[in-house]
């Protein structure tokens, strides 16, 4: 446990500073927060935005549900220069408590005479404003009662939408990739120069086989194309040892899943990491049209597993690597 428990705080330090497919800490036009939750102001995702475009911008923003159905969206005017803090918790409106979904974030129409008090007006919510935007962000899942500051993963853009999308409306179509994500399928295969169009993900876990208690891990898997259905995975140990599994994502765009409860998983997996190649097969129970899946059009892919280290006292987030 121990072991696994270093290598995972060392692995979440170096991931900060390592340049691969996933890309985070840069300016562009927009940026997906991938996993949201509030439970009040004690327990709620904040995420800090920075706007470096040089203009006065309009930042529309849009929640969608677990499934990308557009739940609710807003609007705040950046000066240059300027930092905004953005409090889920705070911002959500009614209804919205324990409710998991994403947060996108996407720079509007701008030009050098944009003012604040015009920035969010609806003729500047086209998503042709991409070419002038350059924010950034971070974000954490804040926890008072035991006192956690847990590092979220912002997806970077370029977000690449719909052309002509309304930002105020964005429905569970408009997205069709995110810069910052690992390209799948058709999408990479359309990238210059052309990605490996059937990346596999590893996506690490620990656990203690006592549900809910102790050694916890989640794992996050998010994409901007209908990932639903059983998964056939191989599962490693610290190891080597493998065993062939099968997890469910029930959810269309964002699950949060416990490996602790794969079935067939062998008690003494206690950490390692499972790994997943999504455009291997359309899974046979997808629920959807067949065809018209993640699996078959292609998209972007995010993974990562946010870790409960009682040894440590804290949460900890770490990105799921990928060829």
């Amino acid at each position: 446990m121990k072991k696994f428990a270093m290598a995972a705080v060392a692995a979440a330090a170096l991931s900060a500073g390592v340049a691969q497919a996933y890309t985070v800490g840069t300016y562009s036009n927009g940026f997906v927060v991938p996993n949201v939750v509030h439970n009040g102001d004690a327990d709620t995702t904040a995420v800090g935005i920075v706007n470096q475009t040089g203009n006065t911008v309009p930042v529309f923003w849009t929640f969608f549900d677990a499934n990308s159905n557009h739940v609710t969206d807003g609007c705040f005017p950046m000066t240059n220069k300027d930092f905004e803090p953005f409090v889920w918790s705070q911002q959500s409106g009614n209804g919205l408590s324990g409710v998991r979904g994403y947060l996108v974030f996407a720079v509007g129409a701008n030009t050098a005479n944009t003012s604040a008090a015009t920035a969010c007006n609806v003729a500047a919510a086209t998503a042709g404003a991409a070419a002038n935007g350059q924010i950034g962000a971070s974000a954490f899942q804040v926890t008072t009662g035991t006192q956690d500051v847990a590092y979220v993963p912002v997806i970077d853009g370029p977000l690449n939408l719909v052309s002509g999308s309304d930002l105020t409306i964005l429905g569970p179509n408009s997205l069709l990739s995110v810069g910052g994500a690992r390209a799948v399928g058709a999408t990479a295969s359309a990238l210059i120069p052309p990605q490996t169009p059937n990346p596999s993900f590893s996506m690490r876990y620990a656990i203690d086989n006592t549900a809910n208690a102790g050694l916890e891990t989640r794992i996050v898997v998010w994409s901007t194309g209908d990932q639903r259905g059983t998964h056939t995975v191989n599962m490693y140990d610290a190891a080597q040892n493998r065993k062939s599994v099968n997890f469910a994502l029930a959810e269309a765009e964002l699950s949060f899943f416990n490996p602790e409860t794969i079935p067939g998983r062998p008690a003494n997996f206690g950490d390692g990491f499972i790994e997943w190649a999504p455009m291997s097969a359309e899974p046979a129970d997808y629920p959807g049209t067949s065809g018209q899946s993640l699996f078959f059009l292609g998209g972007s892919v995010f993974t990562y597993s946010v870790i409960n280290m009682p040894a440590f006292g804290a949460i900890q987030s770490i990105l799921g690597t990928h060829n």
